[in-house]
């Protein structure tokens, strides 16, 4: 159990008031950890992917002795600690060689974990691709392919679907300002894809019993298809089409490529998922307005719908001011000599 302190001064009541659940939730901040034995290929991987997660990103250096799925009361202090829900942790053992174990807490406690077993074959790091690369901070878009990420029961690759979102998710992505995004700001895609495990690998995983007369039974499990990842720098060009002023749209790698196998797994309680996914109720204060709204200076803007306005009946103020002054006018011009003088005189009076 973590220690509950109540805050004593103003800046910690502020602190604990930030970590409070929120309608938009502020971005997650990864924590990277490695194991007492870890393989340079995941010691680079978590480099590469501590880069793609700055500056919500804090890395420890030092080796640490832990075991996740045994024992995780040492993450979920340094989750605590450091005020980082995501976990990303690095191992290599002569049973599980290259693994990338993401974890995500909730309140200080485990929610979910999930091991990806890297291939050192196929990776390829952020440095062995040339060209540019995008800023940091740069928001990406994320494109998931493949029927096992779209699974109506909650299995690994669901898992790892949410997992992967929380992970390449930026700063400013609530559904607030989904309608609001600057087109310059989208300059690379991350592809995740899933392929469809073949019929001869499932045939392949039965045992044949047709010699005993026996009905042939699955003794171990179907191979797990798995999970790639690309990323991709977008290019605009001028489009060859004749008369055409969109520009044309080329995709260019730029690393770092990765294919994960899903290895052990621990999915959330249903209780602990529930509170996770509540939203809390909005008060008085933050309750949107109908055509209220608050600029970047602060300042609060209000709209007002008028109907159609009927001039035609709308009644004119008449002053008598300008009546005399156009019957003195009118009267000088008419009249001439002491006649016209006579006349001024008595309008005078």
């Amino acid at each position: 159990m973590l220690r509950q302190v109540n805050p004593k001064t103003a800046r910690g009541k502020r602190a604990l008031a930030e970590r409070d659940p929120k309608p938009v939730e502020n971005p997650k901040t990864s924590l990277f950890l490695r194991y007492t034995s870890c393989s340079q290929v995941i010691q680079d991987c978590l480099s590469d992917l501590y880069s793609l997660r700055q500056p919500l990103s804090k890395r420890f250096t030092k080796k640490n002795s832990l075991h996740p799925f045994e024992d995780p009361s040492s993450l979920e202090f340094f989750s605590d600690k450091n005020d980082a829900s995501l976990i990303l942790f690095g191992s290599t053992s002569k049973k599980r060689p290259h693994t990338i174990t993401f974890c995500r807490t909730f309140g200080g406690k485990m929610l979910d974990m999930l091991e990806l077993h890297l291939d050192p074959s196929t990776f390829r790091q952020l440095k062995q691709f040339k060209g540019r690369k995008p800023p940091i901070g740069t928001r990406p878009m994320i494109l998931f392919s493949g029927t096992a990420f779209e699974s109506p029961v909650s299995d690994d690759y669901t898992m790892a679907k949410s997992m992967l979102l929380d992970f390449f998710r930026c700063e400013g992505g609530s559904s607030a300002d989904s309608g609001k995004v600057d087109v310059e700001g989208l300059q690379y895609i991350v592809s995740i894809t899933c392929d469809e495990p073949s019929s001869s690998a499932r045939a392949e995983s039965q045992p044949q019993n047709s010699d005993l007369g026996l009905p042939t039974t699955s003794a171990s499990p179907a191979p797990k298809s798995p999970i790639r990842i690309r990323s991709y720098i977008l290019r605009t060009k001028r489009s060859s089409a004749p008369g055409s002023k969109l520009p044309r749209v080329e995709l260019e790698e730029m690393g770092p490529r990765l294919d994960f196998l899903p290895g052990r797994s621990r999915h959330p309680d249903g209780a602990m998922l529930k509170e996770a996914l509540r939203k809390p109720k909005l008060s008085a204060d933050e309750k949107s307005k109908k055509n209220v709204s608050t600029d970047t200076m602060g300042d609060k803007l209000g709209r007002i719908h008028l109907g159609r306005q009927d001039l035609t009946e709308m009644s004119i103020r008449k002053f008598k001011g300008l009546k005399r002054a156009r019957d003195v006018a009118g009267g000088a011009e008419e009249g001439s000599g002491s006649d016209g003088e006579e006349a001024g005189k008595k309008r005078k009076i």
